[in-house]
């Protein structure tokens, strides 16, 4: 059956039964570490990296082969408040900017040998002022999560998720305010620049979203999707899930892709185990933000210019460990002596 009419029951139910990690492909790696030419442990997290490609991919040796960039692009009218430095129509221009390949993903993606895929999301039609109405009726956020499902097809073995849209740091930050609670200000950050009186109104923007939705942590985590999110946002909320249940490991961005995971964490504080954290981001709430997902970042570079460029990075890392496992010999292979 088609994913593109799926209502929000239908995503609880895939939540609840998401596959769990491979835990026979762990062991498999776990022994073979044991054997490679090296002391134990000696590489650090890049050892846990394989582990957790193992677990999501379940393969005993895994491999990165054909990684994925997917980058999702929306427009938000939250944006006409002034709560951004740049205007709404740089979203299109930067798409287009995607495709001539002068963007810095476009650059990262070369340089890692990662493939690139962007999403627009009918930009045209931004979604509705979150201060003033809802972003999405169910039936249109359910669609575009379902898009972002769709999206993984291709045998991709690894997915990074980027995104660009003017005004997407209003909306994650509300989206974390609404599901996380504390103060609107805990989570509004500069996003593109901004600061002084037009961060000032970004704080009240945010706070006017979530009381308008009755405060926080008063909405089951696909409500607040529907009120307060944009539809790169539902897209990704979506690819996460499709990656799930297609044992496809995930790397998460910078501040907006993580409000997406945002969503299913919620639902399921299992729902990220297939996913890792790229990096901190320069934006000051997105460490609260991983730290409310028990998560771990692989990368702390100051960087804040999402597209996905962390990820890129950290899908370099990725890729260097998953090679590194698979292609040492063992001891016995080099006529290297072990320990006794």
């Amino acid at each position: 059956m088609s994913t593109s009419a799926l209502p929000f029951d239908d995503f609880r139910a895939l939540v609840e039964t998401m596959p769990g990690p491979d835990m026979e492909a762990v062991a498999a790696v776990r022994q073979r570490e044991t054997q490679l030419t090296k002391p134990a442990g000696s590489l650090g997290r890049l050892e846990d990296l394989v582990e957790w490609l193992a677990a999501w991919q379940g393969q005993p040796k895994p491999r990165v082969s054909r990684p994925l960039v997917a980058v999702f692009a929306g427009n938000h009218g939250v944006a006409k408040r002034g709560v951004s430095a740049f205007p709404i129509e740089v979203t299109e221009q930067m798409v287009s900017n995607f495709a001539a390949g002068g963007a810095a993903i476009n650059q990262l993606c070369i340089a890692y040998d990662l493939g690139l895929k962007v999403f627009e999301l009918a930009l045209e039609i931004p979604t509705a002022d979150i201060s003033v109405e809802d972003a999405f009726e169910e039936a249109d956020c359910a669609a575009t999560m379902a898009f972002g499902m769709e999206a993984l097809s291709g045998g991709s073995d690894l997915v990074c998720l980027g995104e660009m849209g003017i005004g997407n740091t209003t909306v994650a930050a509300a989206i974390f305010h609404a599901l996380f609670g504390g103060s609107a200000r805990d989570w509004v950050g500069p996003g593109t620049g901004v600061e002084g009186d037009a961060l000032e109104l970004k704080v009240k923007v945010v706070e006017e979203a979530v009381e308008r939705c009755g405060g926080p942590e008063k909405l089951e985590p696909f409500e607040v999707l529907r009120r307060l999110g944009g539809r790169e946002i539902a897209a990704m909320t979506g690819l996460i899930l499709a990656a799930r249940m297609q044992q496809v490991p995930v790397v998460i961005d910078g501040f907006v892709t993580s409000a997406a995971a945002a969503i299913l964490y919620k639902m399921d504080e299992r729902a990220l185990d297939h996913c890792i954290f790229a990096h901190v981001s320069a934006e000051p709430a997105h460490q609260k933000a991983i730290d409310a997902m028990n998560g771990k970042p692989l990368l702390d570079l100051g960087m804040r210019l999402g597209e996905g460029t962390g990820a890129a990075v950290a899908a370099g890392i990725i890729k260097a460990a998953a090679a590194t496992h698979s292609g040492m010999a063992t001891f016995e292979d080099a006529g290297v002596l072990n320990k006794d």
